[in-house]
């Protein structure tokens, strides 16, 4: 008999329309653990950066056209903005950007020649290492930007909206427990995040000229002066 080795997934996109399982509630396979509705949150983060920038009619996606889950995440962009009036350009940088000199410069240089108004930037575990090349950017071509991940904004990015990613990374231990234990992988719901972090960079937003509503400061956990 074969053997299939369980897999788990600390902080995966849409497992079902990527087919690494049937369903959420029944996986179906041996692939289970923690997964991010991309298309729901690329959503909010659209949202929220409409809140600060609800003049911009054009929205750059930063991202990889190759890579599936990314495919998935900028139909839902796409589908987002067009709620706010913006249109959708993709702008590619590949997920292994090292592969190509000067990716991000020529991506932003570009951004700037198409009349970008805001970026939003793909999840992508790669460009979390190019953080400060990202933002540095974003900054030199005054471009408000959303991230995933906080990290972003601590690095001097506008805005980040995302899950707690250490908690994600916590919880598919105990996962990897339960497997350990006994439990089938087909048979552990796959499960999403309950609490998602808003973090404000109100120096970069200053420094951008946005003004950021008293509404969106209520809500944001935590903002950065």
């Amino acid at each position: 008999m074969q053997r299939v080795i369980p897999i788990v997934m600390a902080t995966a996109g849409d497992p079902v329309a990527t087919g690494l399982v049937a369903s959420l509630a029944r996986p179906g396979g041996n692939v289970t653990g923690n997964s991010v509705i991309s298309t729901d949150l690329a959503s909010k983060k659209v949202e929220r950066l409409h809140e600060l920038k609800p003049d911009a009619q054009r929205l750059g996606h930063l991202g990889d056209k190759e890579i599936v889950p990314d495919q998935i995440v900028y139909r839902g962009v796409q589908s987002a903005a067009s709620a706010f009036g913006m249109e959708v350009m993709l702008f590619n940088v590949p997920f292994l950007y090292k592969t190509v000199p000067n990716a991000f410069d020529l991506a932003f240089a570009a951004m700037t020649a198409a009349k970008v108004d805001a970026i939003f930037v793909a999840e992508f575990s790669t460009y979390l290492e190019a953080r400060n090349q990202i933002v540095e950017l974003a900054a030199r071509h005054r471009l408000p930007a959303v991230y995933g991940r906080r990290e972003f904004a601590e690095a001097g990015g506008l805005l980040s909206y995302g899950p707690d990613f250490a908690y994600e990374f916590r919880h598919a231990a105990e996962f990897i427990d339960r497997i350990l234990k006994g439990a089938k992988p087909a048979d552990l719901p796959v499960e999403q995040p309950t609490k998602y972090e808003l973090v404000i960079n109100l120096k970069t937003a200053k420094a951008l000229g946005l003004t950021v509503p008293t509404s969106l400061l209520a809500i944001a956990d935590e903002v950065i002066e």
